[in-house]
């Protein structure tokens, strides 16, 4: 076991796409996955209204957690703690740019490709048929720990 370099753990949050948020609010924890991308130390998603919205609104503090594992011996991992921010206007309309363009080469080749066509009006829709318009936030991680571990 041993500690990620900085530059291993700006490399890590870069490739996936998939992480987790940890937020708390009224003595609840919540941890959550999320689709997102990584850019300047801030993490970027989009999401609906619901429980993790309400929670960091409540509480703007939260954790950020991704990893890559290999198999139980060889894995990866990056802990990440900063403060939840709602994006509106020029900010969301480049963050909801940044999201389709860094997950449509996933979703244009996983199994579900055919029922998808990634665009930030279909994001946009797929929200207002269901639960309004998309919230596009961003955490800025003020402080990034990284551990591994491998054979």
């Amino acid at each position: 076991m041993g500690e990620l370099s900085q530059s291993e753990m700006e490399s890590l949050l870069r490739r996936q796409f998939f992480g987790r948020i940890g937020c708390c609010a009224d003595g609840l924890v919540y941890v959550v996955p999320v689709n997102y991308v990584y850019e300047a130390d801030s993490i970027y998603g989009h999401t609906g209204e619901g429980m993790k919205v309400l929670m960091m609104r409540r509480c703007p503090n939260v954790c950020f957690q991704v990893d890559q594992v290999d198999d139980v011996g060889s894995w990866r991992s990056v802990i990440g703690w900063g403060a939840y921010e709602e994006l509106h206007g020029k900010p969301a309309s480049d963050a909801m740019d940044r999201l389709v363009a860094r997950l449509m080469p996933i979703v244009a080749t996983g199994p579900s490709a055919r029922h998808y066509h990634l665009t930030a009006a279909s994001i946009r829709g797929a929200y207002t048929a269901g639960r309004g318009e998309p919230i596009l936030y961003r955490i800025h991680l003020e402080r990034k720990t990284g551990r591994f571990e491998r054979p």
